[in-house]
């Protein structure tokens, strides 16, 4: 049997913009997609710690070291600049594999920089 399980999360990042006239996804800083093992266009879920709002839509890559966590397009109505966003991606595994898989989950500070 395969499942989906999470594979990686950016716990607790500050959304820098929301760009209404854009043609959808969220940018994220390469530095943190690097961390969490997300590549550009994967498809990730997001949670809004301060509306409740959970979405779902791909990644595009941000300026390393920018700390830039940006909506665009429709996602950009779910969230304010300032909002506390859980980001997560998932992976579909066999469920042996699953059972021993470990999540990788990345803490960036109140600036969305990483933790070194």
């Amino acid at each position: 049997m395969i499942i989906e399980i999470l594979k990686s999360k950016i716990h607790r990042v500050k959304v820098t913009q929301a760009e209404l006239n854009y043609v959808g996804s969220i940018t994220i800083d390469e530095d943190l997609i690097d961390a969490a093992n997300i590549i550009p266009n994967e498809k990730v879920q997001i949670v809004n710690n301060n509306n409740g709002a959970r979405f779902e839509t791909y990644v595009i890559k941000g300026e390393r070291g920018s700390g830039t966590v940006c909506l665009n397009g429709a996602t950009a109505r779910l969230a304010q600049v300032g909002d506390i966003v859980i980001i997560m991606s998932y992976a579909y595994m066999e469920t042996e594999e699953a059972r021993a898989y470990e999540p990788i989950l990345v803490f960036p500070d109140a600036d969305n920089k990483l933790i070194r």
